[in-house]
């Protein structure tokens, strides 16, 4: 069944969905881990994809420090790219949930291609489709959907967890904005065609001044330096930009003149699910590699999983991992359905990055010797795991939101 088939039968399942979610006033509700038809056969595609394109480049990328860009064609011809974006635009008009699950199974295999998909759809294609002119749709859109990887710029050096302390100008003359400054910690940029960029226009109005500006790559004044050397997800490109009196036109504006900040905190909510899907498939394909081993393992004359303090192991990492899912689930339906979820999306990111934390570290230790090698894959779902609780919202940033959500829904009378 071709890609577009099944996104057709998946965009008539979410309008039935959110009808029945509508109309509902009494009967079971189904279960937040269950799935449509729909759903499973997206899942199942984004799995066979990363199993059979991703998998056999995952050590060579890791290696190199590079994207294939095979994949990332891949990832474009199988219509994970742009997945809610409207049939009007050339995309499939899918769902968040859909969306959700392939950053799921392709973080199964390798997190570094997840986290460009993962960027892509929950940033990227969601601010133009929420804040963007009608002119930059129809000049931008169909191009993220076909062709062209989109990077999201926002922090600074100083502007990281404080991330409208920065710093980049955006200068207005006549109808163009004339930008200078830096960007760091920027992922896709490589090979992303599409920059959205959070500038400010007037600092003395601190965070409402900031902007948000789509940005072509090649662009003069506008450079990508050489990329960072990481821990983890090392096969995806992490790079300072420099802005040199880079002359950007007034309609390259995404939203209003000083509401960035806004586009900034909606789209990162939504992308911290995104987040929280990666490290859960993260975690999952952790348990996965490892399960088999400790049921095949033999020491003393039985299988390792014989002994009870191995199966209490398995089963609280197992645990864990339903627990993340649950989250992460819950948290992507809510969004879907019109329903208040900036508090879920914060549990979600924050337990599923502890839990692929834990996950990978008992994974190496249930596997002995051989899950400290590079011949199986823990030791890169060790590195790659750690920055689930650092980027879109440290660990600490994701409690202070959800203690506020908490608060104001006591005082609210919830």
């Amino acid at each position: 069944m071709s890609f577009n088939r099944i996104s057709r039968l998946c965009h008539r399942h979410l309008l039935r969905h959110r009808q029945a979610v509508r109309t509902m006033s009494s009967g079971l509700a189904p279960a937040v881990t269950q799935l449509s038809e729909e759903e499973q056969m997206m899942k199942d595609a984004a799995a066979r994809f990363a199993r059979e394109q991703i998998q056999p480049l995952v050590r060579e990328m890791d290696e190199k420090k590079e994207t294939d860009m095979r994949v990332i064609r891949g990832l474009f011809d199988n219509g994970f790219m742009g997945v809610e974006v409207e049939e009007r635009y050339g995309g499939p008009e899918s769902s968040f949930f859909i969306t959700n699950l392939i950053i799921e199974e392709l973080a199964k295999v390798d997190p570094s291609i997840s986290v460009c998909c993962d960027i892509h759809n929950t940033l990227i294609t969601l601010i133009f489709r929420r804040y963007a002119s009608e002119e930059l749709k129809q000049k931008y859109l169909p191009k993220l959907v076909s062709e062209s990887v989109g990077s999201f710029c926002l922090s600074e050096a100083q502007a990281g967890t404080d991330a409208f302390a920065l710093k980049l100008s955006a200068k207005k003359e006549g109808d163009h904005y004339i930008l200078n400054g830096n960007k760091l910690w920027i992922s896709n940029s490589t090979f992303a065609e599409v920059f959205v960029v959070f500038a400010n226009v007037d600092s003395s109005k601190g965070y409402k001044g900031i902007t948000c500006f789509v940005v072509d790559a090649g662009t003069p004044g506008f450079t990508v330096e050489k990329p960072e050397d990481k821990l983890g997800l090392r096969a995806s490109p992490t790079c300072p930009l420099t802005f040199t009196d880079c002359k950007i036109p007034e309609s390259n504006v995404i939203g209003n003149v000083g509401e960035g900040y806004k586009i900034a905190i909606g789209s990162l909510n939504e992308g911290r699910i995104g987040i929280g899907a990666q490290m859960l498939g993260l975690a999952q394909g952790a348990f996965d590699c490892m399960f088999p081993y400790v049921l095949e393992r033999r020491q003393f004359d039985r299988s390792i999983y014989e002994f009870q303090a191995v199966q209490h192991m398995v089963a609280n990492l197992a645990t864990k991992l339903e627990t993340a899912r649950v989250l992460v689930y819950n948290a992507a339906r809510l969004k879907e359905n019109g329903l208040p979820f900036v508090k879920q999306a914060s549990m979600a990111k924050y337990m599923a990055g502890e839990v692929a934390t834990e996950v990978t570290s008992r994974s190496i230790e249930l596997m002995g010797g051989v899950g400290f090698t590079t011949s199986y894959p823990l030791e890169k779902f060790y590195r790659d795991c750690k920055i689930g609780c650092i980027y879109e919202g440290t660990a600490n940033i994701q409690l202070n939101t959800i203690a506020k959500e908490l608060q104001r829904e006591y005082m609210a009378g919830h």
